[in-house]
This record gives C-alpha cells, structure tokens and sequence, in this order.
C-alpha cells in the first residue's frame, strides 16, 4: 500500500482513539451499518483532503464499508493525529499522506499523492484538492463525477471557481447544510478553539480582554464559551447585521484598531486575511496572545510581525514570542493556523458526527444523481440535513411532535384568517 505517515507503530493507540470518538459518532454509526449492507459506493475511488483526526477516520471507515476506494491526506499542515494515519493505513487499509508539522512541500506532494488513484469524488476542507485538479490534474476531471467542501474557506473558494467559470464539476456545500454550521461551527468551534488556547498557554480566561474577529457561526461560539469562563469579549466585525448581533448579545464592538490596544488574547476568526496587521501589531500592549481559528494561516499578517520583530523565539509548544524593538513582546500561537487542531484535538466527536454524517449521505447522492448536476455548488439536499437531525435526536433519546392533519392544512392554505 502506498502511504506516508510518521510512524506506523503509533496505530494502536490511534486505533484506541478511534473507537473512542466512534462511540460519539452514533449517527455516522447507523450509516456505516446501512452502507456496510448495501454497499451503495461499489467501485467509487475517493479522495479526501481533510484534518486527520480521529473522526474523520470514521467518516473514511464509513465510506469504505460502503464499498469505496478511499485515499486520505492532510489539509492543514498542522492538523494531523499522526497516531490516526498510522491507524487508518495499518489497521483499516486506507491510504493516507499526513504528518503534523509537514512542510509546504511535503503537505502538496500528499495532495498529489491522494489523487493517484484517479478519483471520482474528491472530498475537500478548504478546497485545495479541488484547486490542484484544476490546476496541475486537469485529466483527471473526465472521470470526476462531483466533490463535497467542508469549510466556510472552502466554500468561498469554489463559488469564485463557479463564478469564474472554471469550476469544472459539481460540488455539496457540507458546510452549509443546517446540522453542519449551525452546531459545528458554533458549538465545536467555539469549544475547541478555548481548548487549544488554554492547552497552549494555560492562561486564565477569567477576566481577561478577549478580542473576538468575525461573528459569523464560529465566531459565535468563540465568543460565548470565552464570557462563559469570564472573559471581557470584544467583537469586531464588517458585517453592520453580525455587529448588531453581537452588541445585542451583550458584547462591545469596536473596529480593530481601537481593540488592538487594549486586547489581551485575541482570536481571529474571519476567513480572510490580514485581520490583524502592522498597524494593529503597534498599538498592542506587551504580553498581547494571537491565535487563529481560521482555515488558512492568513488571517494574522505574521510576515509583517516578523519584519516589526528584532528576535523569534518558541517559549512552548506551539508557542511562538516575537520580540519588539520597544520591548513589547507577542506571542502567536500555533503558527497562525487552526488554533484548535495545531494545539487540541479539533471538534468533539459528538459535532463531527452530524458534519460527516453530511459529508457520507452527500456522497452517495453524488453517486446516483450526478448525471442531473450541473458545474456548480449545490447546497445539501434538505432531506438529508433533515434525516441527520432526526438520527442526532434519536441518539440522544429525544422525542419531537408531529404536525397534525389539521395544522397541516392550516400552513398550506391562506383562506383562514383571524
């Protein structure tokens, strides 16, 4: 088998880890048990640019037992349980190219290594295998039948390949089907991105001036887990509607500039890039902690930082200060890149349940409708996102009620007034 991973001997503890998050993952449970049975992806190949984590070995396990031909490879080069490639290559058979704190180099020879097997879905989270089939693999396209995107960066990405006409096969928006954003982004976003700051500096949140950038579903989360432990949180925000919305949740809101100088840990969380810049690097008081929960290493300008920095030097894993010719110091975490996942675990597998619970039942409808389908982005069919709020809430053991015949009728008509 063709892989490249750190260390194979790491499988059992990565397996362990597996079945562990498996027992959170109820829903991608009962469509692995049905896929199991009916083997609706026979003879598709599949290649998956995803966080190489161990959910989303069980989303690969998933699609294997239904009969595909999986290859998986990093999309973060910081992002990978080195423990869970090894696992999914020795103990489940799937391909994988992933090692934390890959280079550039190696990170794109993975993503080329993932497509050679000629894939028929790719399987993106940040839309970078989609970009090199178009780019570097334009042969592989003609036997392209569709592809599924995770990621609100990814997204963004393939509506500017649709708009520009170049987009060359059609591809599921996972990360807008409601049980996808609205829990996964929020919920374990907000989660995990808390974790990986607290696990890199331990430092107390209670207190402390966090300057939230976005608020968007993950910036949401961000900021309500940061006042849940006490934090004085700060939005800033471009969009007039989200800065209502975060003023009337009872947060301050105020551009950058003016946070920068009196934010203590600041969190970007945008998807674009240089939210915070030179000039908000020289307003900001010693001791000033950056993290990114962003997709891309982007949003915090660390190139500019290092061209203000007269010294560099990692303090603690993961922990990077940047010393100032005044004496200021910064600290970026992570590198700049997905804070939770360059320095925690990522999402709680309870969330990543329903997000690939999405991304296995949009693969399978690629797989008999992608004859219908034009080169475009389509959102998750509601019937699915609907099935996998019905499969969540059954797993969690809660009941709903059911409209009556009567109710029915009533929303379907428009005669019945006051």
């Amino acid at each position: 088998m063709d892989y490249d991973v750190k260390d194979l001997e790491l499988a059992q503890k990565g397996k362990d880890r597996i079945e562990w998050a498996r027992q959170s993952m109820p829903v991608l449970g009962l469509i692995r048990d049905r896929f199991e049975a009916e083997k609706p992806l026979s003879g598709l190949r599949i290649a998956a640019c995803l966080h190489v984590t161990t959910e989303t070995a069980n989303l690969a396990v998933t699609l294997r037992d239904g009969g595909a031909e999986v290859r998986v490879c990093a999309s973060n080069p910081l992002s990978t349980q080195d423990d869970v490639a090894a696992a999914l290559v020795r103990e489940y058979g799937i391909p994988a190219f992933a090692i934390k704190g890959e280079d550039n180099q190696t990170y794109y020879k993975h993503i080329v290594s993932t497509l050679a097997h000629r894939p028929h879905v790719t399987m993106d989270d940040g839309a970078d295998l989609v970009t090199m089939v178009l780019t570097e693999r334009k042969d592989l396209i003609p036997e392209i039948i569709g592809g599924t995107e995770e990621t609100t960066t990814g997204v963004i990405r393939l509506r500017s390949m649709a708009r520009d006409g170049v987009l060359a096969y059609p591809v599921i928006s996972v990360n807008d089907a409601d049980t996808k954003h609205m829990f996964d982004n929020r919920y374990g976003t907000g989660q995990s991105t808390i974790d990986g700051v607290l696990r890199a500096t331990n430092v107390l949140m209670a207190g402390m001036r966090v300057v939230v950038s976005g608020y968007g579903w993950c910036g949401r989360g961000v900021a309500v887990r940061a006042k849940g432990l006490g934090a004085d949180v700060i939005v800033t925000e471009v969009n007039p509607v989200r800065a209502l919305e975060a003023l009337m949740d009872g947060y301050r809101v105020m551009p950058m500039q003016q946070a920068a100088s009196i934010g203590q840990l600041f969190i970007t969380v945008t998807g674009n890039k240089s939210i915070i810049r030179r000039e908000h690097f020289q307003s900001m008081q010693n001791g000033a902690i950056l993290a990114n929960s962003g997709h891309f290493n982007v949003e915090i300008d660390i190139p500019a930082l290092e061209s203000m920095s007269t010294g560099r030097r990692r303090v603690r894993e993961f922990v990077d200060e940047y010393a100032l010719a005044d004496g200021r110091k910064i600290f970026i975490l992570g590198e700049g890149r997905l804070i939770n996942l360059a320095c925690a675990e990522g999402h709680p597998a309870s969330v990543m349940d329903m997000s690939f619970a999405n991304q296995a039942l949009s693969v399978e409808h690629l797989s008999r409708n992608h004859k219908q389908l034009q080169k475009q982005v389509y959102p998750v069919p509601a019937e699915i996102d609907r099935e996998v709020a019905r499969l969540k809430l059954k797993a969690m053991n809660t009941e709903i009620d059911t409209l009556t015949a009567e109710q029915k009728s009533y929303l379907s008509s428009w005669s019945e007034g006051t």
